[in-house]
């Protein structure tokens, strides 16, 4: 005669039978998920700001990470942000953009910009072709109308004079259409940006503008909340 744990023994042995199929169908759901989120999504170029390095986007970068991008899909560019908006830099962002798109296969680039890198990255946007290549473009604290505090180092530094308001980079990016094309457009500002000054110098007709509270300009940079609504919007 057998023993209740002999008859339970086949039953379970059934069960598990019964419930693999379902798991291994349940993982390749979640692994055909992952693929197609990493399908969809574009790489990710960031673009620093006046004095700084690609050195800024450490928290941002790990952020990402951990929404599942891989490093081969996250590029921070470097560069001299003493040089000329329009003359210079932005024709430099459009071949490292072109370089990014050939490494990676994608047709289209997201782009990530703090402060000063906001007017490079949106000349390169209005101007320089890349209204086909980039799908979407935030701006961290930029002077996007400009800043009285570039007044301080206009006399010897083309980059200050760019920020200026009223300046030949700011007067051109915002005529006629301030956010052109099919890009998806996202600004994000303080009322304690120091930097940024006036604090509406930020948004732009056609954006999604967030406020982020009251934050140093460089801490937009770090905070959990602006990363957050950042990589929201990415994923839009």
């Amino acid at each position: 005669m057998l023993t209740a744990r002999q008859r339970l023994l086949p039953l379970l042995t059934l069960c598990l039978a019964l419930l693999a199929p379902s798991t291994a169908r349940a993982a390749d759901q979640v692994a055909a998920r992952a693929a197609d989120q990493a399908s969809s999504r574009n790489p990710v170029v960031f673009v620093h700001g006046y004095n700084a390095d690609p050195g800024v986007w450490g928290a941002l970068r790990e952020d990402l990470r951990g929404d599942g991008y891989a490093d081969a899909e996250l590029f921070s560019w470097g560069y001299d942000t003493h040089r000329s908006v329009n003359e210079v830099l932005a024709g430099q962002l459009g071949a490292y953009v072109d370089q990014v798109r050939r490494q990676t296969g994608a047709a289209t680039v997201d782009v990530v910009a703090h402060s000063y890198g906001s007017l490079v990255s949106r000349w390169y946007v209005k101007f320089g072709g890349g209204e086909r290549t980039v799908a979407h473009w935030v701006s961290l604290a930029g002077p996007n109308r400009g800043t009285s505090t570039a007044w301080a180092c206009a006399l010897w530094d083309q980059a200050c004079r760019d920020m200026t308001p009223g300046s030949y980079v700011v007067k051109n990016l915002n005529s006629g259409d301030e956010t052109p094309g099919a890009v998806a457009y996202a600004t994000f500002w303080s009322n304690c940006d120091e930097v940024v000054n006036p604090d509406d110098s930020v948004p732009l007709a056609g954006a999604t503008n967030t406020p982020v509270g009251c934050l140093k300009h460089n801490d937009l940079l770090g905070d959990d909340a602006t990363s957050a609504a950042v990589r929201a919007f990415l994923r839009s």
